[in-house]
C-alpha cells in the first residue's frame, strides 16, 4: 500500500485516532492549523470527492460525530470543514479527507483559518479529546 491514509486506516502507521466507525476513521492532523485540527477519511480508498461523490455521504455521520466531539471536548467557539479535490485545489494526499478545524474566539474568521498556531501539543490535545471524561 502506498497511500498514506490507507496505511493509517490499516494501522501500519501510528496516528492519534479520535473516532472510528465502519466507514470512516478520524485522527489528528500531524501539522495542525489550530488546536484539534482533525482529518476524517473513508476506510476504503477514494482519491477525492470528485471521483466517488457517494463517499462523502458514507462518511457524513463520522464528520457530524467528530465535529460535535471536537467542539464539546475542546470548548471551541466554532468549526470549519474543508475538503480539497485535485492538485489545483491544494490536495496533497490523494485519499479523500475532510479537515475539521475547531475555531476559537481569539482567532476568528476565514483569514485566520490556515494561519498555523505554533506549539500545539498533539498528545495533550489527543488526551483532551479521547481521555476519560
Amino acid at each position: 500500500m502506498e497511500c498514506l491514509f490507507c496505511r493509517i486506516v490499516a494501522g501500519e502507521i501510528p496516528a492519534r485516532q479520535v473516532y472510528a466507525d465502519e466507514h470512516a476513521v478520524a485522527f489528528l492532523d500531524i501539522n495542525p492549523w489550530h488546536v484539534g485540527h482533525t482529518l476524517v477519511v473513508p476506510r476504503r480508498h477514494v482519491d477525492d470527492l470528485l471521483g466517488k461523490p457517494e463517499a462523502l455521504t458514507e462518511i457524513a455521520p463520522a464528520i457530524s460525530a467528530v465535529s460535535r466531539l471536537l467542539v464539546d471536548r475542546l470548548a471551541a467557539d466554532g468549526l470549519n470543514l474543508l475538503s480539497s479535490s485535485g492538485i489545483s485545489a491544494g490536495q496533497e494526499v490523494f485519499h479523500l479527507h475532510v479537515h475539521l478545524v475547531p475555531r476559537y474566539a481569539h482567532r476568528p474568521g476565514l483569514r485566520e483559518l490556515m494561519v498555523k498556531e505554533q506549539g500545539i501539543d498533539l498528545d495533550r490535545v489527543h488526551h483532551q479529546i479521547v481521555g476519560e471524561h
